[in-house]
């Protein structure tokens, strides 16, 4: 503690106080504008994430959907489990070979549950365009046929590794440490700003009370001393009238 201390005094030294003390508030500055942004970011991305994370394309952001990834079928080229995939509405007739797509699965041991794989080959059935699809970590062996009525999306991007962020976020601690604490530390910095604003302004109020206080004294003490000298100039005047006044007395009397 001494040293650091010791360090702080020398920083003063070669920096002068006023700097310091800019840094200091500078640093200030950025932390508080820093848990803003933290809160803010937080806020935005929880109420995007619970509101269109997993809607089985019930929920998009200008046609944009999001999904978290729960296996591997597609880590050898794409993505993983644990990520966030995202999908944009698209015209199922100008999708190609190669493209992903993301659909509502109905194969027997997924059915119902939301894939997101590669198009193997395409074909067009009783008027309904059929998607054969794999994962590309399982090969082109392990097949899943997806019809037109069934597409949520093409594969557009990933946001690697939010899906555990996610649902961490939606569990108490994860509430608490991510979107609670930096509110408060907001609310708190904020609290502490008005305090020393309201301060400051009681400072700025006692200070100017009492310079009027100081300049009403003046004020009296002048007038009081200008008083005084019209007084004595008053005691002057009378006593040179009364000193010419018996001159005058004495100039008049008749000689014997």
């Amino acid at each position: 503690m001494a040293n650091v201390k010791e360090m702080f005094g020398k920083a003063k030294k070669v920096l002068g106080a006023p700097k310091v003390k800019k840094g200091i508030n500078i640093t200030k500055t950025v932390l508080v504008w820093l848990v803003v942004a933290i809160a803010v970011f937080m806020m935005v991305f929880t109420v995007i994430s619970v509101n269109t994370v997993d809607k089985n394309g019930t929920r998009d952001i200008f046609g944009y959907q999001f999904y978290i990834v729960k296996s591997d079928s597609m880590k050898a080229t794409h993505f993983e489990a644990g990520d966030i995939i995202i999908s944009k509405k698209v015209d199922v007739s100008k999708l190609e070979v190669g493209d992903i797509i993301t659909f509502i699965s109905d194969a027997e041991e997924s059915k119902g549950e939301v894939v997101t794989h590669m198009i193997k080959s395409i074909k067009i059935e009783d008027g309904t365009y059929a998607f054969e699809t794999y994962g590309t970590s399982k090969g082109e062996d392990n097949t899943d046929s997806a019809y037109a009525t069934v597409i949520l999306g093409r594969y557009v991007g990933k946001l690697p590794g939010m899906g555990y962020f996610f649902k961490y976020l939606k569990t108490t601690p994860g509430y608490i440490i991510c979107i609670l604490v930096p509110f408060l530390l907001l609310i708190l910095s904020q609290g502490i700003n008005c305090v020393r604003l309201f301060r400051a302004y009681r400072k700025e109020q006692t200070d100017a009370i009492a310079a009027e206080k100081a300049q009403i004294e003046a004020e009296r003490a002048e007038s009081q001393r200008m008083m005084a000298e019209l007084l004595a100039l008053k005691a002057q005047l009378e006593k040179k009238e009364s000193e010419n006044a018996a001159t005058s007395a004495t100039d008049d009397k008749p000689e014997a």
